[in-house]
Order: C-alpha cells, then structure tokens, then sequence
C-alpha cells in the first residue's frame, strides 16, 4: 500500500504515497458497503446502527487513499447521502465566511501579561496596563468600535504596529458582574482578574485580516508549501493567528507542548520540516536556540510575548514579524491559498507515543472543517457562546473547541492566565462564565476535591443541606437518564444548592459540560450528578480528528462515552464472549496518515478503511459505546490471563478516596501488583508536596486514621494508615471477577504523579511507560530477583 522513496534524515525525508490500483473512490463518488469481513480474519461484529442513513463505506475489495506526504493530496472520502455527503471545505473557506457573517462579532478576548493580575473597573486604567509587545491594532479604538488590523499592522512602521488599541463593550458587564466578583475559597487562586468588558477584543473581521498578513509574513521570511510553522508557547491570539496563517500560506500548523525539552522540540522541528519556529517568552526562545544550528530548513523564529532578549539574525520580535507582510503581495498569498485543496494537509498534530518518538498526525482541511461541523452539530453548538482556553493547544481537542468550531458559530474565546492549570482557570470561568466548557478528567477531578474540601468547613446545618441536595440530585440525574421525571425536591435542591454551585465555579451559564482525553472516574462521574452539572464524555483519539463518539443531553448514559456522531460509523473487531473487542473507526474525521510513517499508517488503517484505535470495549443498545481498556496496557499475565488495568485501577480510587492514582502492574508477570500515589498538596509550579490535601485528611480520617497524621510519611509509617489501606485493598479484590485480576502486592510512593516528573502526559493522562521506567527496581523488588518477566510469546 505505501512505499516509501527512501531513508534519509528528517530534514532532507521526502514523502512518498504510492496509489493502490484498487482504490477508486474520488471526489463525490458513491461508496458501497464493504461485501466481505476484515481482511486480517476474525471480521466485525456490533456495528453502530446507521444514523440517517449515512454512514461511510467504500468500495467492495478497495481501499482509500491514505498518505504520508503533505504535499499529496488523499481522494476526499465521501458517502452517499446525509452528513457524510456534506461539501468538502477549506479552512481559509470557512474563516472568510466567518468574517463575512460575524465580522463586528468578537472573536477573540484576552488580557495582557500585564494586566492579568490587577483589579481593573475602567477602560482607562487598562489601557495602561498593555504589553508594547502584545497583539497589535486588533481590539478596537473606543468602546463599542472596531478598527482594521491589516492597514497599521502592514506598515514598515513598527512603531504604529506596536500600538495596541483596546475595545471594550459594556454589553457584557451586566451578564458577568454577579460571579466575576464572588469569592469561593475552595476554588479561588486569590487573583482577581479585571470583569468582563475591561479585556481585550478581536472582531472576526480583525481576525481573519490578521491571519492573511501572518500569512503574508511567513511567506516573506522564506515558509515553503508544505512545511511546518511550529508553535511553542500558552494559548494565546498570536497563536491562533500563527497556526492560521500558517495553513493560509500553505504550510501546516504545528503545535509543540510548552513542557518539551530543546531535544524534543528539536525533533518535531525536524520532522515537519518547519521553516518558521514560533515561540511565547524568552523561556521557550532559549530552548530553540540551544538547538538551532541542528536545524537547517529554520528561516526565522518569532517571538510573541515580551521583548527578544537579545538580537540575532532571523530573530523578530511579533510586530517586526507582521510588518514583514509587506513584503508579501496579496496576489501571492491567493495562489498559495487556491493551491491548496480540502484534502489538503494543513495540521499536524504529535501523538506522545510510548516509546520513541511521537509521530505526526496529518489531518487534512476536510478533517478539521467537516469534523467541527459535525461535533458542533451534536453539542448544539449555537451563536453566541461563550468557551476558555487553557489546554494545550498542541492537542488536537483544544483545537477543535478553541479554534475551529468557534468560527462556525461567531463564538467568542477567551484565553485563560498561563497558570490556569494550577490553580486560576476558575478565576477565568468566573469572568467568562462560559456556555461550554470542556476539561480533562483531572480538572474535573480537582474541582470536585475543592468543592468538598470547602463543604467540610461549612456549619453542621449547610452541610446537612448539602448532603441531602446532593442525594436529590444525583437520583434525579440518574432518573433523567432513565427517562423518568425528577423527584420531589428538586426545584428546593438546585435554588439552595445546585445553582450556588455552578456560580462558584463559573459555570452557572454552561449548557454542556465536556470531559475528554483520559477515562473519567466513576467517582467523579456521580459528584457531579450529584451537584446537578452532568459530565458529557467525548471520546476520539488524534487520528480521529479528536472525537469519534459524543454524550449529549438526551443521549447520556454514565459509565459510557456517548454513540457515534452523525455521519461516522464505529465496530468491534473481534468481540469475545462478552461482546468486548477493538473498536474501530470510519468516516471523513479519520486522519490521511502518519508524516513520513506509512508502514506505521498501515498498521492502524486497514484496507476497508477502518481506523484501529487500540481500545478494547463494548457498544450497547442504542449505539452506546463503553471502554474497558487498551489493548497495549493489557496485561498478560505468566499464566496467559488477560486482565484490563484500566477498572482494576478506577475501583481502587472509588474504594480508597485517599488515593490519587494507581498503575496496575504485571503483564508476563506471576500476580498483578500496583503502585499507588496519594492525594497532596502541589506548589505553584506544580510539584508534588508531602503534605496530603484536604480529600485525603478527611478520607484518612474515616478510615480511622487518626487526624494528626498530615503528610505522606507520617501516613505510611502509622499502623492505623497500613491497616486501613489493606482492608481497602482486600475489598479491591473481592470486587474482582477473578482471581488472575487480584492485586497481590502494592507500593505506595512517596510523591505524587506530576507533569513536571514526566509520569503524567501535558494533559495529564497516565504514561505508564515512564512509570515503569522511573521506578523498574522497585517493581523488580515486589516480585523478588528471581522472578522477572517472562519471554514475550
């Protein structure tokens, strides 16, 4: 299926697709159902129930166009009818519509370095507060009016593109004021952001001018079609605007996570064959420089935030960098745009493998145009609303909900403090009070911990309230999902309860609450029931274009992910007694391959176009679709017992709430044992203290640890600690379906996982690999010297 030209070294690596005789789908064709099982034997079984009739296939015996060249074009994966038959769009399409039909609309808000942490109640003593180095000429001259960015920001001038002139709209005050000024101590960083109509806003008119001059600019600082504009820095505008403009002027849009070391960037630079380096601080500049003279095909590298340190050849600080667009003639830039096709590569996105190096996933325009549009659909994504950006935009679920379902809409985003991870993002939910929102599992999992850590300190009676809210609103959710009407009390629950709740996080305007990226605990899956903010699962993987399957409201079922958005269609290959096997993916979201890899496309995307996604689970009645594990964290014991980490784990955290992560440990090992963490306290920078945080003190204390034991090693040198973990453990096991899936041994570390230790990924899922790595002696000493894996069979 794909042939690679030859082995050379990143920088110099042609791409090479060879086309399959076989495959004969094109642009609109009609595409039949496959007639014959999945070639690999064993075939499918559970297919999700076609939704309007839709569904995509292709043709008998054929296989669709993949690649791993971004200069190839793949043949436009179309079904028949409905959703998956929709016209194929560019995003340059779909921004100049945006800036058509939203043009005065806010696109963008955010606050500068500066003014972040001040207290701001007027337009006049913000404007004092503004960065010379932030985004130019984009916010508007005075209240309520709007100015052209391509005009100053195009002048060889950069004296009058550093200007930044501020908007500001009273509009919003009076939607914000209520909770932009509460305080909750179980969820405030003790900032107070500046309200609502004192920040920064960029119109989409604004907004899509500003990207064609980026777009102008890359191409006079040399950006080549089909090489990479990595982008290394927090969410911000000029990020938005430097990965638009990048796929405006041909090239692809990178994103490197802010926590890479110089060798890993360098090695994502390389790969892509990026000409243009963009990078937030001086922080993120000396970690490209430290690399530099190993990359050859770096023409310039820009800087956003804060003045360039020190100057240096092909170093632009952001507005010498527009003012380069000059340069650039608007001809020029349009038949960089039309050389360009919505099967196109635009975006690459880097998967954080488990070993090796990550491999870039290249996702065409059609992938993000068509699967925005789609998503938007399920989530009843509407005009007007309101989102926060704060996850790495490097992930490819930050940039579908930051910046491509925006546009679709005229929603505004507003970008959170670079510290929203540690502690401020629900000072930025207060401001924004968003209509949507989506976290990750640990976001939502802090939140929880906050919110009942402050309930402790409450009086007897609220608490007494609050117990008895929370059983109303938990058997109404579930009530809701079964169809049945709520109980009695609920309209008393949410007035003294539920709604104080949601203001105290900025939520109280949210229609949909979103959880993503990493399985979700049960545990935390009923808090949030329980406090009437249900969580809507969305799973989907990179190569998916993010999602694959959605819960939304009237389509909600806890413990699964949702069903198949329209247009889409997902299997089991392979099911076992139990109807559990690998689910697969198809439809026009499946990704056009791995950059440089197609041995590595060939081993996900089989010859009916299937995407094998490496999770192993079930799908129900209705469509409803439940993950139990992956099939590379299966462990296999010595025994030949195949026991999914995943439930074992999740059930250890639900019986022992003092736990904060758990890693099943024992694939070609006698007996499964676990490493154990518990809940602490983290510093500014995000690193694990000894102290145990307030969920654990009290959990701890209830299982009849006495109160004052206060830190990790005073928790594992008293009895009562060990005593109350075995009996925990002991249930674990009972719980158990077999005695293969019982924990025998376990380790309790003496810190926390953390991004910064590397045991957690940028957003913040478990990376096994390092953990087995970082702690191999000790996972050696629980089995004793004699008793190493077994052979690989």
């Amino acid at each position: 299926m794909f042939v690679p030209i030859e082995s050379a070294s990143a920088s110099s690596r042609q791409y090479h697709r060879s086309t399959s005789t076989t495959a004969s789908t094109s642009s609109g064709s009609s595409l039949s159902e496959p007639s014959t099982p999945h070639s690999a034997g064993g075939g499918f079984a559970a297919t999700a129930p076609s939704r309007m009739g839709d569904v995509l296939s292709v043709s008998p015996g054929g296989t669709p166009t993949w690649s791993s060249d971004p200069s190839v074009p793949v043949r436009l994966r179309l079904g028949t009818q409905g959703d998956s038959a929709k016209p194929a769009r560019t995003v340059m399409e779909v921004m100049r519509d945006a800036s058509t039909k939203h043009g005065t609309k806010r696109a963008l808000a955010f606050l500068p370095p500066t003014a972040a942490a001040v207290p701001t109640t007027s337009n006049s003593s913000t404007a004092s507060h503004t960065s010379s180095n932030s985004l130019p000429n984009g916010h508007g001259d005075t209240p309520g009016t709007t100015n052209s960015m391509t005009n100053s920001a195009t002048s060889t001038n950069d004296n009058s593109t550093a200007r930044n002139r501020r908007a500001s709209n009273s509009s919003t005050s009076s939607s914000s004021s209520s909770s932009s000024s509460s305080s909750h101590p179980a969820t405030s960083s003790g900032r107070k952001l500046p309200p609502a109509n004192a920040w920064s806003f960029i119109t989409y008119k604004d907004y899509y001018e500003t990207v064609r001059t980026a777009a102008k600019a890359f191409i006079a600082l040399g950006l080549e079609p089909h090489h990479g504009v990595c982008i290394l820095g927090f969410n911000s505008p000029e990020w938005f605007i430097a990965d638009l403009g990048a796929i405006f002027a041909g090239g692809l849009g990178c994103g490197i996570y802010t926590t890479n070391s110089p060798d890993a960037c360098q090695f994502i630079i390389e790969d892509s064959r990026a000409n243009i380096v963009v990078v937030e601080n001086d922080t993120q500049l000396q970690k490209i420089l430290k690399v530099r003279h190993r990359l050859p095909l770096v023409k310039a590298i820009i800087q956003y935030h804060d003045k360039l340190s020190e100057p240096g050849e092909g170093l632009y600080s952001w507005n010498e960098f527009l003012s380069k667009s000059s340069l650039t003639s608007d001809e020029t830039l349009e038949e960089r745009i039309q050389a360009q096709t919505a099967t196109h590569c635009c975006t690459l996105i880097y998967t954080s493998g488990t070993t090796g190096h990550p491999k870039g996933v290249m996702l065409s325009h059609d992938n993000l145009t068509w699967t925005s549009a789609q998503t938007s659909k399920q989530v009843k994504v509407a005009a007007n609303e309101q989102a926060v950006s704060y996850l790495p935009l490097s992930h490819v679920a930050a940039q579908m909900t930051d910046i491509h379902m925006p546009m679709l809409h005229g929603a505004t985003t507003w970008f959170a403090q670079a510290d929203a991870l540690k502690g401020s993002l629900v000072d930025t939910l207060r401001v924004v009070r968003p209509t949507i929102f989506l976290g990750v599992p640990r976001v939502w999992e802090k939140m929880a911990e906050q919110l009942q850590a402050f309930g402790k300190t409450t009086s007897g009676f609220s608490q007494r309230v609050a117990g008895w809210a929370k059983e109303i609103g938990l058997e109404g959710n579930m009530r809701v999902e079964r169809g049945e009407s709520v109980p009695w009390g609920w309209s008393l629950a949410n007035a003294l309860v539920f709604s104080n709740i949601r203001q105290a996080l900025g939520l109280d305007r949210c229609k949909i609450a979103l959880s993503s990226a990493a399985p979700i605990s049960r545990e935390t899956l009923d808090y949030f029931l329980s406090i009437n903010l249900p969580l809507f699962e969305i799973y989907g993987m990179s190569e998916s274009t993010g999602p694959h399957t959605v819960s939304v409201p009237g389509q909600r079922k806890t413990g699964f992910v949702g069903v198949t958005f329209d247009g889409a269609e997902t299997r089991i290959h392979r099911p076992g007694l139990d109807g559990s096997g690998e689910i697969c993916f198809r439809g026009r979201h499946i990704f056009m391959g791995y950059l440089g890899h197609p041995e590595k496309t060939a081993e996900v995307v089989d010859g009916d176009g299937w995407l094998h996604s490496g999770d192993v689970g079930q799908m129900f009645e209705g469509g409803f679709v439940q993950i139990t594990g992956r099939i590379k964290e299966l462990l296999i014991t010595a025994g030949g017992e195949n026991v999914a980490p995943t439930p074992i784990e999740q059930r250890i955290k639900q019986v022992l709430p003092f736990v904060s992560n758990a890693m099943l440990i024992g694939d070609r090992r006698k007996f499964i044992s676990c490493l154990l963490t518990l809940r602490c306290e983290f510093d500014a920078e995000g690193n694990a203290l000894s102290q145990l945080n307030h969920t654990a003190l009290v959990a701890l204390e209830q299982a009849g640890v006495p109160n004052t034991v206060r830190t990790i090693p005073e928790a594992l040198e008293h009895p009562a600690f060990n005593a109350a973990l075995e009996q925990g453990m002991r249930l674990v096991n009972e719980l158990s379906e077999s005695h293969a899936q019982h924990v025998q041994k376990w380790v309790v570390l003496p810190m926390d996982f953390t991004t910064n230790g590397g045991e957690l990924g940028p957003t913040l899922k478990l990376r096994r690999h390092v953990v087995m790595q970082k702690y191999q002696l000790l996972i050696d000493s629980m089995y004793g010297a004699f008793d190493q894996p077994a052979a690989a069979k």
